[in-house]
């Protein structure tokens, strides 16, 4: 077992954050809101008695046409949405697996991550699975404009802003939650979307790059910056530079845009995405917030994670 240590309690990260990062985001907002967004709505194949389910395609920044799953009760008003992401190299939940959200009352928006296992686009290659090298894909560019993740923050982003217009929809109950790189992008979503209320997270990755690199072992989901210097910087001459760049996606540097309460869990044997780099992130919100300790769990299913953060979502 792992204790909770003052040194997790209070540390802030080691990577740097770009001094023109709140422009750089602003401005992405905008470059986002100002698309066509050109909305889709297409009933799934899958038919539920007390639901109705829809294929919801957007075009996102740079072309790219993006999927989500998106259910709500039949005959929903006034309903709270919860916009939920999916783990690293993975797609959006199941149709029946959406379903307790719905039995509670909820809508639910689940996003695909460009390139991953879903229908989302990732305009320039394919649809479907590149598997991994997301976080490092753009990086010789150095230009954060390129980066990928950057694209799949604003599609966090806009798919609030297309969910919030629906007549169902209660904006007063928007809610972010995910796991791993999913409770990496539901904190990125309610960085850039001030109208989210909570977001409930464990251990969420796109945090405190540097930290993640130093400390990467097989299994570690930081580990391809390793291959990326071994392949591309062999003697780490770009390091400075390549770290910088990954700032503008390290959503420590975007905490304080947050304006939600948030609930975390972590467990303190995980060693994908190691506690510091999730405090790194929660230690930076300013909000409201809340962490639950597993001292003996690592990066794996929380018991009882899944109820707590249910009824704290259904909290007023």
């Amino acid at each position: 077992m792992k204790p909770v240590t003052d040194e997790l309690l209070n540390y802030k990260g080691i990577s740097p954050c770009p001094e023109d990062i709140d422009s750089f985001w602003n401005k992405s907002i905008k470059e986002m809101e100002q698309l066509n967004f050109n909305i889709s709505l297409e009933r799934a194949e899958f038919i539920f008695k007390n639901a109705e389910a829809f294929h919801l395609y957007f075009d996102g920044v740079g072309g790219s046409r993006i999927h989500a799953k998106y259910i709500r009760p039949k005959n929903a008003t006034n309903a709270p949405v919860i916009f939920l992401f999916h783990g690293y190299s993975g797609e959006s939940p199941n149709w029946v697996s959406l379903m307790p959200y719905v039995c509670d009352g909820f809508c639910v928006a689940a996003l695909d991550c460009r390139g991953q296992a879903g229908l989302s686009e990732d305009k320039g290659t394919y649809i479907g699975s590149t598997y991994h090298g997301h976080l490092i894909r753009g990086l010789k560019y150095n230009n954060p404009e390129k980066l990928l993740f950057r694209q799949n923050f604003l599609d966090s982003a806009q798919i609030v802003r297309i969910i919030e217009g629906f007549k169902e929809v209660d904006r007063e109950r928007l809610f972010t939650k995910g796991v791993s790189q999913g409770g990496g992008l539901a904190l990125a979503c309610a960085a850039l979307s001030p109208q989210i209320k909570k977001a409930a997270v464990c251990y969420p990755f796109l945090s405190d790059y540097s930290y993640g690199w130093n400390v990467a072992a097989g299994g570690c989901a930081y580990d391809e910056l390793k291959d990326y210097f071994r392949n591309f910087d062999s003697r780490h001459q770009r390091e400075s530079e390549i770290f910088n760049c990954l700032g503008y996606i390290d959503i420590q540097n975007i905490a304080k845009r947050i304006k939600a309460k948030v609930l975390m869990f972590t467990g303190l044997m995980d060693d994908v995405c190691p506690p510091f780099t999730q405090f790194a992130v929660y230690n930076k919100i300013e909000t409201e917030k809340k962490v639950l300790f597993y001292p003996d769990y690592g990066h794996e299913y929380l018991p009882d994670s899944e109820e707590i953060m249910l009824a704290w979502l259904e909290e007023n």
